[in-house]
């Protein structure tokens, strides 16, 4: 599932925003806390190594350092030792913000073929139990499927469920580029269903991707399928807080700084997905146009003027998504704040007509898909708004300048 993929009892929902109050006072208090020393993850062995290495004599920059930094450190290399960075240390050079997105590919395939093996061999670990041996499999043949010829993963972390992205066009070229932040329950093995495969970030990615293309061949766009956050997992305490959503507001703001270009950057935040566009917004860099959210619980904020940002806030929800029942409040760290598509949120509300369910925005077809893939073209004057949505109809007719 992507986001809130099955409608929830919601009398628990209402029940867990009242008891989750009293685990949110014991965990700040530090009664629940716990203490466990765990091994490094293979992305942190990558990244550790890659601190301790070198090249033509000199040191390794900082993994951390800025994007523009790391730009420069991969500009002065020339394509044999950026490869062998890459051999070297492959989750470290395809998670890093700053490399080059070609070597990102690159790594990332020398990752996924190396986890590909371990997976393989845990297949046949008679140590494992026959559920565990299961789960590897699945992995493997998520890993597989990853490698396919002309898939341009971005970012890869086999740890825990997994996180990863995935380019669609050509981000270096790009004109626009269009980031797809979904919700709860998506992870390594949820990030592409062949049922339902408009609700995983796959599906939804390459939807938009080809609807952007066909409202306009000449603009160069790129999308990019964006689950490298750890979401929350079904309906529980994560995803009635933000702890989850602040955590990959960091990485999404570290995302968005580190793609080439200055080209327009706009946000379809989906779900639990809008409640981290929400809390990232007033960190994001300007090229960030639009943040655009379907289906959301909720931004954390009362209004649109408070997520202090300078991108257009766009908001849409179809007549029979259940997310409209959840009560939209916050009580000390519990639930998301206002309604997106309430009048006195101030967000230009959108048409979501022929999206049908909380997971069926992305459908081709669909009102809420071409009004998605014009605001990513930058075609504002061509979006259908909500037929009562005063300040979505101002915004077209003053050009959505605003």
């Amino acid at each position: 599932m992507t986001s809130f993929d099955t409608p929830p009892q919601l009398n628990v929902w209402r029940a867990l925003l009242a008891l989750a109050v009293v685990f949110v006072m014991l965990a700040t208090s530090g009664w629940t806390a716990l203490h466990s020393h765990r091994a490094a993850s293979p992305l942190q062995s990558s990244r550790s190594a890659w601190e301790h290495g070198s090249i033509a004599g000199h040191r390794l920059p900082d993994p951390d350092a800025a994007p523009g930094r790391l730009s420069h450190f991969f500009s002065t290399l020339d394509s044999q030792q950026r490869s062998r960075l890459a051999h070297r240390y492959p989750l470290a050079v395809g998670n890093m913000n700053g490399a080059p997105v070609t070597l990102r590919y690159e790594a990332n395939r020398l990752a996924l073929k190396h986890e590909r093996k371990v997976e393989h061999k845990r297949m046949r670990d008679t140590r494992l139990s026959s559920l565990g041996q299961h789960d590897a499999g699945r992995r493997m043949h998520r890993y597989e499927a990853l490698l396919h010829k002309g898939r341009k993963i971005l970012a890869f972390d086999p740890n825990g469920s997994g996180r990863v992205a995935e380019v669609f066009g050509d981000l270096d070229k790009a004109r626009r580029v269009s980031v797809v932040v979904p919700g709860v329950d998506t992870d390594l093995l949820t990030f592409q269903r062949t049922y339902k495969r408009y609700s995983a970030p796959v599906g939804m990615a390459k939807s938009l991707y080809a609807a952007e293309r066909a409202a306009d061949p000449a603009t160069r766009t790129a999308v990019i399928a964006w689950a490298d956050y750890t979401a929350p997992n079904g309906l529980g305490i994560d995803a009635a807080t933000a702890m989850r959503a602040e955590d990959g507001a960091v990485r999404l703001n570290a995302l968005v700084r580190a793609l080439p270009g200055t080209t327009d950057v706009a946000l379809y935040c989906h779900s639990y997905g809008s409640v981290l566009c929400g809390v990232a917004a007033h960190a994001l860099p300007s090229r960030v146009s639009d943040i655009a959210v379907a289906g959301s619980p909720g931004m954390r904020s009362a209004n649109a003027a408070n997520l202090h940002t300078t991108a257009r806030v766009w908001a849409m929800r179809d007549a029979d998504d259940w997310i409209q029942d959840v009560p939209y409040m916050e009580v000390g760290g519990l639930g998301h704040g206002a309604d997106p598509v309430s009048k006195g949120f101030g967000a230009r509300v959108l048409s979501a007509a022929g999206a049908k369910g909380h997971t069926g925005y992305f459908e081709p077809g669909t009102e809420s898909l071409r009004n998605f893939a014009e605001i990513g073209i930058g075609a504002y004057r061509a979006v259908q708004c909500a037929h009562d949505d005063d300040v979505c109809r101002t915004g077209l007719s003053a050009g959505a300048s605003a």
